[in-house]
């Protein structure tokens, strides 16, 4: 398989420590939108301030622009936004969801709108009444066969530890519904858990595909070596118990995308366990990163090592297919990045 090239990236520099967590959407005179967080203080962490920035192409992603920023953090009274997903509406707007952090008790994601292809945005609306600690990851927020929007949260209680407020590093999965195009919004009845001494981090940064014939199949991280999987038959309202899945990793993001012109999966990952034993533990052990296929169905092709460069850590993966190939944003840190976090590579595959 042909693993395609780098097109371009978003390393940090000066001010700029870190830029990550992506979603990509064509517009409707050809040109690509590279929607990301920028973020522009003295550290890189997920508290750390972040804005919404952009990047365009119009050759097919061949080349990209210059980076401006949307929205800012501090424009919007919150400490981040980050982790962008890009859906075109049945209206034929463009949503843009991300997330706004205003504090451990209050992380909730956010839809604006566009009626001019990213020219303009609407007013933010909060997709989730109720305060909590909610984690989306970028390039999640999908739409059924059905019309259905869907957002995949992982929810963290919130906890006291020595005094201080924070959240607990274990969650569960809750799933947010909308029937009219992202207007209003409600919570499944049903959510997703998994408590054991052996996973302190529960269920995290879920994601959701919707399989031939509606099934819908959801996945999440965990600390036991692989993804764990569930399942709802009934459009996101209830869900199956959490089992393991095909996708081994340490606790690092899988993002699985269903094509818009075919029935074909796209699965990227880290599909190497970070065990104790292993010597380069750079990057949080997510190294290599690999991709796969399937025809619609569960079963995937071998993966296909992507990237595996010494000290450097992939994840955190938007998928964007084209009618002849795919763009692949991910982060691509080494440890003269600061952290795996911090670089955007973006990557272009032949189909």
């Amino acid at each position: 398989m042909d693993i395609g090239r780098i097109v371009h990236e978003l390393p940090p520099s000066g001010n700029n420590t870190r830029n990550s967590e992506g979603s990509f959407i064509t517009l409707t005179d050809g040109r690509i939108r590279f929607i990301y967080s920028r973020f522009d203080a003295d550290n890189s962490h997920d508290d750390a301030n972040a804005d919404i920035a952009e990047i365009v192409s119009a050759d097919g992603g061949e080349t990209w622009d210059s980076p401006r920023i949307l929205f800012t953090a501090s424009g919007c009274g919150a400490k981040n936004l980050m982790s962008v997903s890009l859906l075109r509406l049945k209206s034929g707007e463009i949503g843009l969801f991300y997330l706004v952090r205003n504090g451990w008790h209050d992380t909730r994601i956010i839809l604006r709108r566009s009626k001019d292809e990213g020219e303009t945005w609407s007013d933010a609306q909060y997709c989730m009444d109720d305060l909590g600690y909610h984690v989306v990851n970028n390039d999640r927020v999908i739409m059924l066969s059905s019309g259905r929007l869907l957002i995949p949260a992982a929810i963290h209680p919130n906890g006291t530890y020595d005094g201080w407020t924070t959240v607990r590093g274990d969650s569960f999965n809750a799933f947010y519904l909308s029937d009219d195009d992202g207007r209003t919004w409600r919570q499944s009845r049903g959510m997703v858990s998994m408590y054991c001494s052996e996973n302190p981090c529960g269920l995290q940064e879920p994601g959701v595909v919707e399989l031939p014939g509606g099934a819908l199949w959801g996945y999440s991280r965990t600390s036991l070596g692989r993804h764990y999987e569930f399942f709802s038959l009934d459009c996101g309202e209830t869900w199956t118990q959490a089992q393991p899945s095909q996708f081994t990793a340490p606790p690092s993001p899988l993002q699985i995308k269903k094509s818009p012109y075919d029935s074909r999966l796209c699965a990227v990952w880290n599909p190497i366990p970070n065990y104790q034993t292993r010597v380069d533990k750079s990057g949080w052990g997510r190294n290599p990163l690999v991709l796969a296929f399937s025809d619609g169905g569960m079963k995937f092709s071998e993966p296909v090592i992507l990237e595996n460069a010494p000290k450097t850590g992939y994840c955190y993966p938007a998928v964007h297919y084209l009618p002849d190939s795919i763009l692949l944003a991910y982060c691509a840190g080494s440890e003269s990045d600061g952290g795996c976090l911090n670089r955007i590579a973006i990557r272009k595959l032949p189909l």
